[in-house]
């Protein structure tokens, strides 16, 4: 498939839009503000984000209040498109700049394919070692349990932190097993396997006591008996009972994992009558290090990739490292212990025999990430430098922790809260090559730029470009589908004509315009570029009316600074001078009351010569009176079949529009400074806003 047409209708601005899309292409949409580029975009995102039913946020502010056909924003066309990426002010304004310039930028920046494709070979390898833990769940118990009892217990300079779960549930003995004297008649409760909710619902009961001499629960007369049972609130707090009970069932879950000798302490401990003294307090130290360091080793096997190997590490001497030695884990020596690590083990013995082709592999992985990361820093650097920013990029931290951090040439420190040093347009700057190392990782179906660059200056839009578009296409957006939506013709003049080599054809270009609801697009060839001499030479052998002749040949000759005597007869006739007096010669010297010289007669005649070689039927006289009749000049007006050529025939008529912002406009369009060397053929690529043709129309109405 080539390309596809996307049908948008109902949606904000315009009633039907049909663009169409060039697939691996770079399709470029020009169009004047208000056109509806971005609702174009919107539609399209949202249509793929969620269907139709989300579409109906675009609903035309006209069909709100009235809707008797029920028309609803719909998109057609679009349904390969699942993924699509959009840069646009919502994306430029998720970059806070903070500690990092790229969210995930590891995910992003570093793993490509390559790396990707390098990093399944070292798991192949490895794969042995970990599914002896995906695949083993009493293993995995195993962990989550040594882990739950390391938990339980703090270490400090001190010794073990009395804050700590497992202090807190020893620092008072057992008293589930010991019940201390005087509550001998609660044993059965104590003792059951509620015990921690029937001591809450005991104490909370003794809140209650002082009300009445009856007792709380069974109103029988108890006032001998209140001590007791306020007691058992004295004695015991539901939380300590609670920590007490989970450690012991965690050591009970333990059990032969622990030697003989560790065990039978543990349970000591956790019947002791009185709470723990310093000789228990230093065993349980012993015990806590030894199983984090234990479990430690058994995490990071779990979890082994290429990170975990250093750089000019011998894989071989990291893996026997990793391999467990029951004689360092004195308390953890047991054969049931044993049994359980022995084939994390023989798995690692396995993988040593392949150490030196994972050695291999590792530093391929290491040097290809250098490489990536050196280019990334470069090529984001070299555009900041060739568009005339004072930063610079570093990726900096190691392996997955890699973040791209922001610096400024002056300064040597990473900037952190940077909207403070950056300017709005050095913003959208960054956001849009981040946005583009975002596409190249996430491989979106669809890249929309909405109006990315129109607000730079011309080397920046085209550092901007370059980066984008005109590298290898591993390395930028070259290849992709990508819908740029501008209201700057500059990207067209740069990709369709003057670097058209440099983009290899990659682009396509097409002019929108909105005109009685219907948004429509006219394709933009290499011809269409033209400069305004050519445009103005063109309309001369076109069958246009001599009067719009007239006034292109009067532009022609002010863009190329001929101020003749052709161009004196035309500006007096533009202006509706009187032939008997031929004007005046805007050439000679002001008089006292500045006031320019009237036009002799050789120069008037010889300056019609010249406008007749130009145009044979050309009559001073003739078109004198046409652009002096006004029913003329209205008609010829209402003939014209674009935007330009009637507001150009428009001002002939020097009509008072009282629209001060209509006026302006009419007025820019009619000087010849407000165009440009190098542009669309105005009367072809109508870029007047309808609005404005509208104001005028009704004017003359």
């Amino acid at each position: 498939m080539n390309s596809i047409n996307i049908e948008v209708k109902n949606c904000n601005n315009f009633d039907s839009a049909v663009i169409s899309l060039a697939m691996h292409k770079l399709n470029i949409k020009f169009a004047p503000n208000g056109t509806g580029k971005s609702t174009i975009a919107k539609a399209i995102l949202i249509n793929a984000k969620g269907g139709q039913g989300l579409l109906n946020v675009l609903l035309p502010f006209k069909l709100r209040k009235e809707n008797p056909e029920n028309k609803q924003p719909e998109v057609k066309g679009s349904e390969t498109l699942n993924n699509i990426m959009c840069f646009n002010e919502e994306y430029v304004s998720q970059f806070l700049f903070k500690k990092e310039l790229l969210s995930n930028s590891f995910d992003i920046l570093i793993k490509t394919d390559a790396y990707r494709q390098r990093e399944q070979e070292i798991e192949d390898l490895v794969s042995s070692i970990k599914q002896l833990f995906s695949g083993n769940p009493e293993l995995e118990s195993l962990i989550a349990t040594l882990k739950e009892m390391g938990n339980a217990f703090k270490l400090s300079k001190a010794g073990l932190d009395r804050k700590s779960t497992g202090m807190k549930a020893f620092s008072a003995g057992n008293k589930i097993r010991h019940v201390p004297a005087g509550l001998e008649s609660y044993t059965p409760f104590i003792q059951s396997q509620n015990s921690v909710s029937w001591i809450e619902w005991q104490t909370k009961g003794c809140d209650f006591s002082e009300l009445s001499e009856n007792c709380p629960f069974c109103t029988s007369h108890v006032a001998e008996k209140k001590d007791q049972i306020k007691k058992v609130g004295q004695e015991y707090d539901k939380n300590t009972i609670k920590n007490l009970i989970a450690i012991i069932s965690v050591i009970e879950k333990l059990g032969d994992y622990f030697s003989d000798e560790a065990k039978g302490k543990l349970t000591a401990i956790t019947t002791l009558k009185e709470g723990i003294k310093k000789e228990h307090e230093a065993f349980l130290a012993t015990v806590k290090t030894q199983i984090d360091n234990f479990t430690e080793k058994l995490e990071k096997l779990k979890t082994l990739s290429v990170f975990q190997f250093k750089d000019g590490e011998k894989v071989t001497e990291k893996l026997l490292a990793y391999k467990l030695d029951l004689q360092f884990f004195s308390e953890l020596k047991s054969n049931k212990m044993l049994d359980a690590i022995a084939p994390i083990s023989e798995s690692i013995d396995a993988v040593i025999v392949q150490a030196i082709q994972l050695q291999t592999k590792i530093g391929q992985q290491r040097t290809e990430m250098k490489k990536t990361i050196s280019r990334h820093q470069n090529d984001i650097n070299n555009f900041l430098e060739y568009a005339g920013y004072r930063y610079a990029v570093e990726i900096a931290g190691d392996g997955e922790q890699a973040q791209l951090k922001l610096c400024h040439i002056d300064h040597e420190e990473h900037l952190n809260g940077d909207n403070h040093h950056l300017s709005f347009g050095e913003r959208n700057a960054f956001s849009i090559v981040l946005f583009m190392y975002e596409c190249l990782s996430k491989k979106p179906d669809l890249i929309i730029l909405d109006d990315p660059i129109s607000s730079f200056d011309k080397n920046k839009k085209y550092a901007i470009l370059e980066m984008l578009f005109r590298r290898d296409a591993h390395s930028c957006l070259k290849g992709k589908t990508v819908l740029m939506l501008t209201h700057d013709v500059e990207p067209v003049i740069d990709t369709v004509k003057s670097l058209v080599k440099k983009f290899k054809h990659q682009t396509t270009a097409a002019f929108l315009k909105l005109k009685s609801g219907a948004l429509s697009e006219c394709s933009i060839c290499e011809d269409d570029i033209q400069t305004f001499s050519q445009i103005c030479k063109s309309a001369l052998c076109s069958g246009k009316d001599d009067v719009i002749k007239l006034i292109y040949l009067r532009r022609h000759f002010e863009i190329i600074d001929n101020k003749s005597d052709g161009y004196q007869v035309l500006s007096n006739l533009v202006h509706k001078g009187n032939e008997k007096d031929r004007g005046i010669d805007s050439r000679g010297p002001k008089d006292l009351n500045g006031n320019y010289p009237e036009m002799v007669l050789d120069a008037f005649n010889k300056g019609c010569e010249e406008i007749t070689t130009e145009l044979t039927s050309f009559s001073y006289s003739k078109q004198l009176k046409r652009v002096a009749d006004i029913d003329a000049l209205t008609s010829l007006y209402f003939a014209c079949e674009n935007g330009y050529e009637k507001l150009q025939v428009f001002r002939l008529l020097g009509l008072d529009v009282g629209n001060s912002v209509i006026q302006k406009f009419i007025n820019e369009t009619y000087h010849i400074e407000n165009e440009f060397i190098c542009q669309l053929d105005p009367a072809k690529f109508d870029t007047i806003p309808e609005y404005v043709i509208a104001e005028c129309d009704r004017i003359l109405t």
